[in-house]
């Protein structure tokens, strides 16, 4: 996702107290892409990085004033060369006239601020982070469940809702039904949030729409939760045809570009939904911290294999 000069002043112009100084035809400029990290996109002066914010503080501005004329422009044509988004002059201070000449002409975006470098630097980078992240939206049931972000997928029909309703019954917690807004907000971790409109609802059939906070108290609903397992409902049939009953290999399904771990659960009569949720998280707890239950069945399979082999 690409970020203009002019969406990240509008955003930030009252808390970070942004005001334009010179070159605002040159508010159509790109300040990021899904190629660049934050942390390069924004910072004190410093020509090896070209196509980054330049902010200017102290510092800064008594380096540039210190230098002759003649280094002073050269600088200055440095700067315009290397066609930085936008140039900020942070503390209050008052950019030098010959760089606001100069951005006015090139149409660079020069801004000043009253608020200290280093928190203007930090501020935009953090905006940045959440304008670039990459996101989506999934069909499902969001829960936090013993901890841990579990979206509970199926075809309709299955009972996800049935079974979140069960779920928060027994203290666990609900983040969104129906959708859920998903945002990858670090290189190995994926958010879930529900969407303003669906907050703290959960749609039953035959009961309609229950307001889960007002019905359970504040303690069973969740504003946010990292995505870590996803619990997907099949039909018995679906499962025969498509699943391994015992997979030798953990699933996954691919979010964002991240590889989740997935657990599918046949749905039948009879069969407590709730409980095997539970187990498959208990367990993906444990595989997290290295038990793998699967591998130490296989390992068992071989020795008796071996000691039959070698009695024989």
């Amino acid at each position: 996702m690409s970020v203009t000069v002019q969406a990240l002043v509008d955003a930030n112009q009252e808390p970070l107290h942004l005001t334009w100084v010179a070159g605002r035809r040159g508010a159509s400029r790109v300040v990021s892409s899904a190629t660049a990290e934050p942390a390069d996109l924004v910072g004190h002066l410093n020509l090896i990085h070209p196509a980054r914010i330049h902010v200017l503080g102290h510092e800064e501005l008594a380096y540039f004033l210190r230098l002759e004329k003649t280094r002073r422009i050269s600088l200055t044509n440095d700067l315009l060369v290397g066609h930085p988004p936008a140039v900020i002059v942070a503390e209050g201070l008052e950019a030098p006239d010959a760089l606001v000449d100069s951005c006015e002409a090139d149409g660079l975006p020069l801004i000043g601020s009253s608020l200290p470098a280093a928190r203007i630097i930090d501020s935009l980078r953090f905006f940045l982070q959440k304008a670039m992240a990459e996101s989506c939206s999934m069909h499902g049931v969001f829960m936090d469940v013993l901890g841990m972000g579990v979206l509970i997928s199926g075809e309709s029909g299955l009972g996800k809702s049935e079974l979140a309703l069960e779920l928060i019954s027994r203290g666990h917690g609900l983040v969104a039904d129906d959708v859920v807004d998903l945002m990858r907000t670090a290189p190995d971790g994926i958010e879930g949030r529900c969407p303003p409109l669906l907050r703290n609802l959960l749609e039953v059939r035959g009961l309609g729409l229950l307001d889960i906070r007002a019905i359970f108290g504040e303690t069973a609903v969740r504003r946010k939760m990292r995505l870590k397992l996803i619990v997907h409902l099949v039909r018995r049939s679906t499962l025969e045809n498509e699943y391994q009953r015992l997979p030798l290999e953990a699933l996954t399904q691919d979010v964002l570009g991240l590889a989740i771990r997935k657990v599918v659960i046949p749905v039948a009569a009879g069969r407590n939904l709730a409980v095997l949720t539970e187990a498959a998280v208990r367990s993906t707890i444990l595989q997290l911290r290295g038990i793998d239950t699967m591998g130490d069945f296989i390992e068992r399979q071989h020795q008796l294999i071996q000691s039959q082999g070698a009695d024989g």
